[in-house]
Parts: structure tokens; C-alpha cells; sequence
């Protein structure tokens, strides 16, 4: 109920509403704050099963700065596939599509196709690398780095004890977390 009052209060759609308004959402959606989607054309925007879409991005199914030159605004679909993670304040442009378990990198701009498999980054987003290699460099960085259990997340009641633990472990290298 509070979510929909401050969605209210800011001038934006609750998934809920987009939903009605024909947005298609897949199954064990994990949307963070500040997310915008389109709500003027929600139903261009298709979101796969368990997606995780970071604070801050934009996913735009049309583009008003065509109106200023030839008095029409471009259109085009967002199909977002499976398993997908998309970091934190990127922008999805109209008219494209994200490949089946890709990552796209915080800050990206995708403005084209990304193929299935792959973590995209950049402005435009492009492939880097795919899935498999970035796996494996993941549980190569993963041999010699402080891993974190639940206790270290707000979630889990960190203390102030942890809070400077971590903060000191963290000052040259990376860790994970659980």
C-alpha cells in the first residue's frame, strides 16, 4: 500500500499498473527502485522470467526526439529474455532485444540487439565476453578473495563491528558476499 502512495506521489505506475496497461512480466521479477519503464507504451515492453534489473535504468519502447524533426515519435518492442541481469542506471532503447542469460553492464546504453549468453557493456552496450568466461573469471578472482556470509548484509543485521571489518578488508581488493 505504501508503494503505491509514493508511486502516486511521484507520478509513476506501480508494476501492477503497467502490468494492466500490458506490460508482460515474467515470473520472479526482481525490479529495484527508481526503475522507469515506459508507461506510455508498457504493452511494447516484454520482461522473461527471473530478470534482475538493477536502480535507476530506463526501458523505453519510444523515442520523442524524432517528433522535433519529422513529427512522429519512433516505436519499437523491448523483449527482455530469461535470466537476464541488467545493472544499475542503464538505458534499453526501442527496438531491441536481450538475449536469454546476459548481463548488461551499470551505465550501458543498449541501442541494439544483445545475443543470449553474453555480458554486454558500454554506450552503446556491446559484448565483451561470454557468460562461461566471465564465470570463470569470477571463481578465479573468487580463489583469493574475502567471502562474506548473510551477516554481513543489512538483511542479515550486520553490526557496526562488521560494517568497519568489511570496509577495512575491502580498501585494495574485492570480496563477495553470500
Amino acid at each position: 500500500m505504501f508503494e503505491n502512495f509514493l508511486a502516486r506521489l511521484r507520478g509513476e505506475l506501480t508494476l501492477k499498473q503497467l502490468v494492466k496497461r500490458g506490460l508482460k512480466l515474467g515470473k520472479n521479477p526482481c525490479i529495484q527502485k527508481r526503475v522507469i519503464i515506459d508507461d506510455s507504451h508498457a504493452w511494447l515492453i516484454e520482461i522473461g522470467d527471473n530478470v534482475q534489473i538493477a536502480s535507476n535504468t530506463h526501458i523505453l519502447a519510444h523515442d520523442g526526439s524524432t517528433q522535433h524533426y519529422c513529427g512522429y515519435t519512433k516505436l519499437g518492442r523491448v523483449t527482455i529474455g530469461n535470466n537476464v541481469f541488467i545493472g544499475s542506471s542503464c538505458v534499453i532503447l526501442p527496438g531491441v532485444t536481450i538475449g536469454d542469460n546476459s548481463i548488461i553492464g551499470s551505465n550501458s546504453v543498449v541501442s541494439r540487439d544483445v545475443p543470449a549468453n553474453v555480458m554486454a557493456i558500454g554506450s552503446p552496450a556491446k559484448p565483451i565476453c561470454g557468460i562461461e568466461e566471465y564465470k570463470q573469471k569470477i571463481e578465479e578472482q573468487m580463489k583469493t578473495a574475502r567471502i562474506y556470509d548473510k551477516s554481513y548484509t543489512l538483511r542479515g543485521g550486520i553490526t557496526e563491528a562488521k560494517k568497519q571489518e568489511q570496509k577495512e578488508d575491502l580498501k585494495s581488493k574485492i570480496g563477495y558476499i553470500i
